[in-house]
């Protein structure tokens, strides 16, 4: 009980769930951008499922901290530079951001539609491995986001019960975040190549992480930030513009 009014856990637990829902940004734009291809009545439960594999993961990692302080010990070298287990997991997770990120935005771009699925048993066949080939996508990238915050967090914090407890805080935001954020992208299209564009950046980002090279991502979020308050100008702009067509 004494441990509930120390005033330097309650800072450290609002910093820590803070800082992980500012790193999970990422991961909630990358679950909407998936789950937009699901169809309507499977968004939600795949949403659910794919913050609530993210929370495991973390706490998991979390509670394997000796392992995953092991990741940082160099495995070999490449040409002078030293590669550890966290390398090429962040190598890996990163390029498979890019490519998906890549292949999405072709889509998006050359607008063409999905072939329609055959009636009966293949139809339900085909829909069941869509949804569950997306949440193995999202825990794949969920792996990747949670090594980085769950090594943050050591760095920031060292009482695993205010780690553990500041994870499921801000998986309950991202929760109730995700839907709004998820629809407001599928309603513009211009918003999702945008997010598409952010999550190639964070792709790029961790493939420079793998290699030892530390890009801060402030960076990253300040010209996320102002694309995203241009492209509100545009929206505006062309809701006006419409409201004057109708109105003439």
């Amino acid at each position: 009980m004494d441990i509930l009014l120390d005033p330097n856990i309650w800072i450290a637990f609002f910093m820590l769930a803070a800082l992980e829902i500012v790193l999970g940004i990422d991961n909630i734009i990358f679950i909407s951008i998936l789950v937009g291809r699901l169809p309507q009545e499977k968004r939600d439960l795949a949403r659910r499922l794919g913050l609530g594999f993210a929370m495991v993961s973390r706490i998991a990692l979390l509670f394997s901290l000796a392992w995953v302080m092991t990741l940082t010990t160099p495995l070999f070298s490449i040409v002078g530079q030293e590669i550890s287990g966290r390398d090429l997991i962040l190598l890996g997770g990163g390029l498979f951001l890019l490519y998906k990120a890549s292949h999405e935005i072709f889509l998006e771009v050359e607008a063409h539609q999905p072939k329609e699925v055959s009636a009966g048993a293949d139809s339900v066949k085909t829909g069941a491995n869509v949804f569950w080939g997306t949440i193995v996508q999202i825990g794949i990238v969920d792996i990747v986001f949670s090594l980085d915050s769950v090594i943050t967090a050591v760095g920031m914090v060292d009482n695993i019960g205010v780690m553990v407890a500041a994870v499921i805080a801000s998986v309950a935001v991202m929760m109730f975040a995700a839907k709004p954020i998820g629809e407001f992208v599928d309603r513009h299209p211009s918003i999702k190549v945008l997010a598409l564009a952010f999550l190639t950046m964070v792709g790029t980002l961790l493939v420079a992480e793998a290699f030892d090279v530390h890009v801060p991502k402030a960076y990253v979020y300040t010209a996320m930030l102002f694309s995203l308050g241009v492209e509100a100008l545009n929206i505006r702009a062309r809701t006006k513009r419409l409201a004057l067509k109708t109105n003439a």
